[in-house]
């Protein structure tokens, strides 16, 4: 029962607009999601094999073991309890995110957990099968030919319908715990405690609201670790031309051709003074990268994946030729089931213009030869 009261007592005018049934929703709301985390386990720490006198460890944090498949599914859990617990989420009113797949996939499903409609805003190129995966958990897709348009087509359709926009590009490093509560940071040393390595000289991350890389540089900080965090750039995003020249007004024309990660501008959850180093990442390189991860372990992954591998193989080369020892930690964003018909794809390769080739050289001498060509 919702009721709206005022009382005056004096000069003092009190406001009371209790909603009981609102209430109890919240309650049930929250604790849906918050059982969604509690049944749970924690997602696996790969190793990468090097040679073991290289004195050097490779790890992938495999995030595509989550519920929904990606590592936007702890980013998703905490957006909806922090919109939840801000009283932005209602009963009956649909979810709004502008997304380029996979945390559409994992906000869908929390919101079919919760029972309000969920509509992601995606640019037209986002592929088939994350497209079938929201759908399968009760969204609808809302696409834009143009991806820079995707906020305020956002922000549009949650005017229009008295939904919420959730804005994952602004909130994901604000929703997050960075200080602790299971975060992947946490999670990562926590994993770590038993190997030779373990606290890491090197985490690489990928940026797409910039939270992951956010969350891990945070906590390192907190926590005192000397572990230095990297975030790696893929074509078409302007995350490294804004951390490079210390300009937030960046931006750039087209959109990504690896989903999930760069923007065409600097989004706002992206935190620059935090991380220590970026590395400018070719897609062909990408691609390169997560086939080569797929003859080296037998997982296929998606294109994020592989920009972060690409750069944590450049660390460890460089590692190794300064007679470094230590460990280097990376993630495993999402499966590659998802881009059978784009990174796994011969022909989308040669539409887009991509060669792949001398980058798989480059990966294949490495690991055979211990040192990185010029």
């Amino acid at each position: 029962m919702s009721t709206t009261q005022q009382r005056r007592t004096g000069e003092t005018l009190d406001v009371d607009r209790s909603d009981i049934g609102y209430r109890t929703w919240l309650k049930e709301a929250v604790r849906k999601v918050q059982a969604d985390a509690n049944r749970s386990a924690d997602t696996h720490l790969l190793r990468f094999p090097l040679p073991e006198d290289w004195g050097i460890d490779l790890y992938l944090k495999d995030e595509s073991t989550h519920p929904t498949g990606s590592l936007k599914h702890r980013l998703a859990r905490s957006l909806f309890l922090y919109g939840l617990c801000n009283g932005w989420i209602r009963p009956g009113r649909p979810v709004i995110e502008a997304s380029s797949g996979s945390t559409a996939v994992s906000e869908a499903y929390f919101a079919k957990l919760i029972g309000v409609p969920f509509v992601a805003v995606m640019p037209r190129t986002t592929s088939a099968e994350k497209c079938r995966l929201i759908e399968f958990h009760g969204g609808r897709c809302h696409f834009v030919d143009d991806p820079r348009t995707m906020y305020e087509e956002s922000a549009r359709l949650a005017a229009e319908t008295g939904g919420h926009y959730m804005d994952q590009f602004t909130y994901a490093e604000r929703a997050t715990d960075w200080r602790g509560n299971n975060n992947i940071a946490e999670s990562i040393f926590r994993q770590l405690r038993l190997e030779r390595f373990p606290e890491p000289a090197w985490i690489v991350a990928t940026a797409g609201t910039g939270g992951t890389s956010a969350t891990l540089a945070r906590y390192v900080h907190y926590m005192q670790y000397d572990t230095r965090i990297c975030v790696a750039d893929p074509d078409n995003s302007c995350f490294f031309e804004g951390w490079t020249t210390g300009e937030t007004d960046v931006s750039c024309d087209c959109g990504s051709r690896i989903e999930g990660i760069g923007r065409p501008r600097m989004e706002p959850s992206f935190v620059p003074g935090a991380i220590d180093r970026m590395m400018k990442v070719p897609d062909a390189a990408s691609v390169a990268a997560v086939r080569a991860l797929e003859r080296v372990i037998g997982r296929k992954a998606g294109g994020s994946t592989g920009t972060g591998l690409w750069s944590a193989l450049k660390i460890v080369a460089e590692m190794r030729a300064q007679g470094r020892r230590g460990s280097v930690v990376t993630l495993l964003c999402d499966p590659g089931d998802r881009y059978l018909d784009k990174y796994y794809s011969d022909a989308w390769l040669a539409g887009q213009g991509l060669d792949i080739a001398p980058y798989t050289a480059t990966i294949d001498a490495f690991l055979t030869a211990g040192v990185w060509p010029d």
